[in-house]
């Protein structure tokens, strides 16, 4: 920790790379391991286009009730750390600034928002910001099935969620496992590239490593002759390769290693 804050103190571009552990203490689950699992359903084989494509209700249902537990949610102490390093950074000109922004701290979320909904219409392909719950009046409630132990429910979808703009099926705008992330369809690729290749620090919090191209991030910043700091709960396949490894629930750890004290 201490050689951490070392390095930490003389860093000037800072990168955090943040996945869904980050959230778990906000009781938020990250569907892999032993919460692995929705009603009967690998949680993550529901996340695909091919699942949309095969059953749009079930997987609105999954997203519904993932979409319930979020919005109850707060953010927990790692959050909070994570913002106010950013803030700090932001007023003293330093820490994750993409070049083409100027000075301060950007957000890039390279695999989409699980509060956006997007048209499936190719010629339309609206996508908006959505906080309705429910979204549609049909998912009302869904989300109390499987505590009441209903492991596969028959609720036909007759008035899904719709297009604000041309009224076609919407889905979750999220990027799903098989597709190109943000950082690939130019989105996000030129800033990306420039904050990692400019990093001197990269944090790693909350995620298995498992994931590209996010997960090859973190040996870019190497590369660079950057240091890699790894915060998580459980091993996972990049430790090896860190330079700092603090492997502990990360709402416990982040706040003292970047120097925040909790209120």
């Amino acid at each position: 920790m201490s050689a951490f804050r070392d390095v930490l103190s003389r860093s000037k571009r800072i990168i955090a790379v943040a996945g869904a552990g980050l959230s778990a203490a906000s009781g938020i689950p990250t569907f892999r391991g032993a919460r692995g699992m929705w009603r009967k359903y690998d949680a993550i084989s529901l996340a695909t286009p091919a699942a949309f494509k095969e059953n749009p209700s079930r997987v609105w249902q999954f997203y519904h009730y993932r979409r319930t537990e979020a919005l109850q949610a707060q953010p927990n102490a790692a959050h909070h750390a994570l913002a106010m390093r950013a803030l700090d950074a932001a007023a003293h000109n330093l820490g994750s600034t993409a070049p083409t922004d100027g000075p301060g701290s950007v957000l890039l979320e390279m695999h989409g928002r699980l509060f956006d909904v997007v048209c499936t219409a190719y010629n339309c392909r609206h996508r908006e910001l959505n906080f309705s719950n429910p979204i549609c009046p049909a998912l009302a409630g869904t989300e109390d099935l499987m505590e009441a132990g209903v492991v596969e429910p028959d609720v036909p979808l007759s008035d899904p969620p719709m297009c604000s703009k041309c009224g076609a099926l919407a889905q979750p705008g999220v990027v799903w496992f098989t597709e190109v992330p943000h950082y690939m369809d130019q989105i996000y690729l030129d800033k990306i590239e420039e904050l990692v290749d400019a990093a001197d620090l990269c944090i790693v919090v909350g995620t298995s490593y498992t994931v590209h191209p996010a997960a090859s991030f973190a040996s870019m910043v190497q590369v660079g002759g950057g240091k890699v700091a790894v915060f998580n709960i459980d091993h996972s396949d990049g430790d090896d390769r860190a330079d700092f490894l603090l492997l502990s629930p990360c709402e416990e750890t982040l706040p003292k290693a970047l120097g925040i004290t909790m209120s």
